[in-house]
Parts: C-alpha cells; sequence; structure tokens
C-alpha cells in the first residue's frame, strides 16, 4: 500500500481538481469544455440555441472560405491523413512540404523557414533546440503559456522583464550581460510576443530591437496573433512596425488566420537548418500529413491574394472597439483585433454575467478570472473575425451595455457558483 503522503494520485484528489478544476462539476460543458455545434461561423449553436461567437481566433473567416474547404476535401481523398508516413528526416519529407517552407520565408522576408506539427509544441521545443545551459533568456512577462512551458525546460538562468517595460527590458539585459561576463560561453536571447492574446497590444518589438545597439541578444518573436491581420500586406508585427529584418526569429501559428493546424519559425537559413536538423520535436514526430501541408498553401495564397479580407477584419475590429468603448466599457491598450472587455468581480459573478450574455441575449465570449487573473478582475475577451456583420456588432454592443450596468448594480452577485 502507497503512503497517501508520497501517493501521487492521492495528492491529485487531495488537490479537489486545481483553482479551476475544483468548478468542474458546476461549469463543464457550458463555462468549462462547451461545445459549440455547425459550421464554424459568426454565428453557430450552444444548447441547440443559436449564439452569436466571440471566442473563435477565425480571424479572416477562412475555416469556411469555400475555396478552402474544397482544396481541403479534395486533399483528404487524395491523400487521406496518413501520409506521408515518418518524420520529415526519415522518410516524411515532400516536395509540398518545402515549398509551404520557401512561400512561407518570401511572405515574412526571411531566408528560410521550417514547419512545425504544432503551435505550441513547436515553440516550446524551438527554445530548447537554440539555447543551451549556458545560455540566459530574457522574456515579457505575460508571454503565452507555450513560452513558459519552453522556459521551464531550459536548464540555463532566465530572467523576466515586466510587461512591454522596455526599461525594465533593459535591466534584465544588464543582469543577463553580468552573469556572463566571466564565462567562456553563452548568448542571450530574448523572447517577446507580437501580440499578447490577452490584453491585445502589440510588443514593443522596435524600441526592443533598438537596445542591440547596447547589448548583445538575439530576438525570437511569437506573432500567433499577428501574422494575416498585421502590416500591409498581412506578414505581421514585422511589417506593421517596420523591423522585420531586425527580428532574429519569428515564429507564428497557423491555428488563427490559417484556420488551420501547424505552425514555422523563419529566420536565416543557417540558423534555420540547424533547427531542421536539431529540433526533437519534428525529429522524433510523424511529418504533418500531405492533407493540412496543400491547405495550409492554399490559405497562404487566399491571404495573400485577398485583402479585402483583412480589410473587412478592421472594419469589423474598429466598429467593435468604438462601440463598446462608446458603452463605456473599459478595453484597455488594445491596438490589435484582440479586443478585451475589463470588469470587477468574483468568478461567481462573472459566471452568472456569462450565463446571462447567453441564454438572454445569445452572445457566446470567453471569460477569464482567477487564478489567470488577479482576484476580483474579469476579462471578457472578444475577437472580431472578416465575417461578423454590423448586425452582430449592434446586438453585442446593446448586450454589454445592459450587462454591464446589472454587474455594476450588483444584479450579479451570488456566495456560490451556479449549477448549469
Amino acid at each position: 500500500m502507497i503512503d497517501s503522503k508520497k501517493d501521487i494520485f492521492s495528492r491529485i484528489i487531495a488537490n479537489e481538481g486545481g483553482p479551476i478544476g475544483k468548478y468542474r462539476k458546476q461549469v463543464h460543458g457550458y463555462l468549462a469544455f462547451p461545445k459549440l455545434e455547425g459550421e464554424i461561423s459568426n454565428r453557430m449553436k450552444f444548447k441547440g440555441k443559436e449564439k452569436i461567437v466571440w471566442s473563435l481566433n477565425n480571424y479572416l473567416g477562412l475555416a469556411n472560405h469555400p475555396e478552402i474547404r474544397e482544396i481541403d476535401a479534395k486533399a483528404s481523398k487524395d491523400y487521406g491523413l496518413g501520409s506521408p508516413m515518418g518524420a520529415r528526416m526519415m522518410t516524411g519529407n515532400t516536395d509540398l512540404h518545402e515549398m509551404l517552407e520557401v512561400e512561407l520565408a518570401q511572405f515574412v522576408q526571411k531566408e528560410d523557414s521550417i514547419l512545425l506539427n504544432y503551435g505550441y509544441q513547436g515553440i516550446m521545443s524551438a527554445i530548447d533546440c537554440i539555447c543551451t545551459r549556458h545560455d540566459v533568456v530574457v522574456y515579457d512577462a505575460e508571454s503565452h503559456a507555450c513560452i513558459i512551458d519552453g522556459l521551464r525546460l531550459h536548464p540555463g538562468h532566465r530572467f523576466v522583464f515586466k510587461h512591454n517595460d522596455i526599461e525594465d527590458c533593459e535591466k534584465q539585459l544588464q543582469r543577463a550581460e553580468a552573469l556572463l561576463k566571466n564565462k567562456p560561453e553563452g548568448g542571450i536571447l530574448v523572447i517577446t510576443e507580437g501580440v499578447f492574446g490577452m490584453a491585445g497590444d502589440q510588443g514593443k518589438i522596435k524600441e526592443i530591437i533598438t537596445l542591440k545597439k547596447k547589448y548583445d541578444f538575439r530576438l525570437l518573436v511569437d506573432d500567433a496573433h499577428g501574422f494575416g491581420t498585421l502590416g500591409e500586406t498581412g506578414f505581421g508585427i514585422g511589417e506593421e512596425q517596420n523591423c522585420q529584418k531586425d527580428i532574429d526569429l519569428y515564429f507564428s501559428t497557423f491555428a488563427k488566420s490559417m484556420a488551420s493546424i501547424g505552425a514555422f519559425i523563419a529566420g536565416d537559413k543557417n540558423i534555420i537548418d540547424f533547427i531542421r536538423y536539431n529540433i526533437r520535436s519534428q525529429i522524433f514526430a510523424k511529418s504533418m500529413p500531405m492533407a493540412f501541408v496543400i491547405g495550409n498553401l492554399k490559405r497562404l495564397e487566399v491571404i495573400k491574394k485577398n485583402p479585402q479580407l483583412k480589410n473587412n477584419l478592421w472594419e469589423n475590429v474598429n466598429s467593435l472597439q468604438k462601440g463598446l468603448k462608446a458603452c463605456g466599457c473599459d478595453i484597455g491598450k488594445t491596438n490589435t483585433p484582440v479586443t478585451p472587455v475589463y470588469m470587477k468581480g468574483g468568478i461567481e459573478e462573472a459566471s452568472m454575467m456569462a450565463i446571462d450574455l447567453r441564454e438572454k441575449h445569445n452572445i457566446f465570449c470567453s471569460i477569464i478570472t482567477y487564478p489567470v487573473i488577479p482576484k476580483g478582475q474579469i476579462i471578457y475577451r472578444l475577437i472580431p473575425t472578416a465575417i461578423h456583420t454590423k448586425e452582430d456588432i449592434e446586438t453585442t454592443l446593446n448586450a454589454f451595455s445592459i450587462t454591464q450596468k446589472k454587474l455594476i448594480q450588483g444584479d450579479y452577485k451570488t456566495s456560490s457558483m451556479p449549477q448549469l
């Protein structure tokens, strides 16, 4: 019999599911693990009723673009999901995989790129690949969980700087240089994001780059939310801030604007070649299925040939964000499509308001509460897309105007989590 104090499972059971999981009986299937039904769109069904959906990163509306759906179907029919078999290095490489890498590199104005099967896994493995125990990583405090988990794998030192605080970033670079001063090897990697997915503000990429004049470091930018949405041609934060050539490694995912799966890293050819031959998550994993490669080639083509998709997105972004401000909602410092609405209250009040939005106003959006953010705060995160309509926006603004007043008046106060 295992001593309960030393038993992993006993500890898990005693933990009662963790800070969010402890509410699982009340929220599962509604606020957590909800099931949206129907084709991916601005309106989908939830619990059998149509809702205006603001929780999908389908920025350009490509998930159900007719040309893309046709290509996806044909590629699946021609190749299935098994081809090619094996890892890229062994038996899973094809001309189309290499074509996609070339076209991605050209689009984001880099020498080369490497495909990754998944964004989350990919950036974790990339950090592990390029950094040794001698290296120091300096990173933004609000970096995505995939970056944080990648840093947990890093055996060397890491220093965090306050979110988008260039002065503090410089302090951490000074700490890193001091640590490395008397060591024969070891360098500095700075990691930040092009667009921060919770607050919606752009990373201060150009300002970080100016620090290269004083400090020796390389820069890795995660632009998951910027790719396809920012810049004149839509290739992301480097185009938006006119600094792409000084971003040493540019990372993005296909799970947002491309409405697909997978990711890529782009940079100088010799560095990408090193990653290609050393990144464990790709060397020891099956190659990206041909159907996804072909589908992603088509998605990239559609993005390049249809700038109106990005224009439609930004028309909706500006209309929604302007309207929320006019309603008295606090949307913070967002300057991207990511639209947070900040409010005060506990998880119980947030849950009651979310229920009200879904049941009385047919608005489906994501809520973020403690422990993801500090106690007493609520964030409703809305993701406008190119396919939302004026009616969607007007209905949503009216709903937030009503429910925000009810929250302030205390109408949602409750002593316990609602049973859903």
